[in-house]
């Protein structure tokens, strides 16, 4: 006769909580997302806005994620998740969809780093556009990274 086996343990990993959020791996990219994206604002905030169209979309981006970011990384600390499943849900949705918003942010921010090549005090600008464009983009790649290894855990 077939023994019958008690069934298997879920094998979700529990949500970390504490110092622990820095060890984990998709927890671990929310402080250089935080970094990155306040260099992108600080950067774009130090130019003259010759676009305002399109470095205040950079600007509302970069400033709500990276608040929010901030609030997600300050609720993990304090273990606000209760490990609830939830939680998972709510950040892979978050993060993809800022990861959305980013990429737009970031190919916006280096238009108006192309279209500021030969504006008026063009070598200072166009430095500080285009080191804006490099955080957007590695920030954007930080987004993107988090959410991908949140929805494959």
């Amino acid at each position: 006769m077939a023994s019958v086996c008690p069934p298997a343990a879920s094998t979700q990993p529990a949500l970390p909580s504490g110092p622990a959020v820095f060890k984990t791996v998709p927890y671990a990219f929310i402080l250089p997302e935080i970094l990155c994206g306040t260099w992108v604002w600080i950067l774009v905030a130090a130019t003259s806005v010759s676009f305002p169209l399109l470095q205040g979309w950079v600007m509302y981006v970069s400033l709500s994620s990276c608040l929010v970011s901030l609030l997600l990384l300050l609720s993990y600390l304090f273990g606000f998740h209760k490990n609830s499943e939830n939680w998972k849900v709510l950040d892979s949705l978050y993060h993809g969809t800022t990861a959305i918003l980013y990429m737009s942010a970031a190919v916006l921010q280096a238009n108006a780093t192309i279209r500021s090549e030969f504006g008026p005090n063009s070598p200072l600008y166009y430095q500080l556009n285009c080191a804006a464009s490099f955080f957007a983009f590695i920030t954007t790649l930080l987004y993107i990274l988090h959410a991908f290894s949140i929805y494959y855990q």
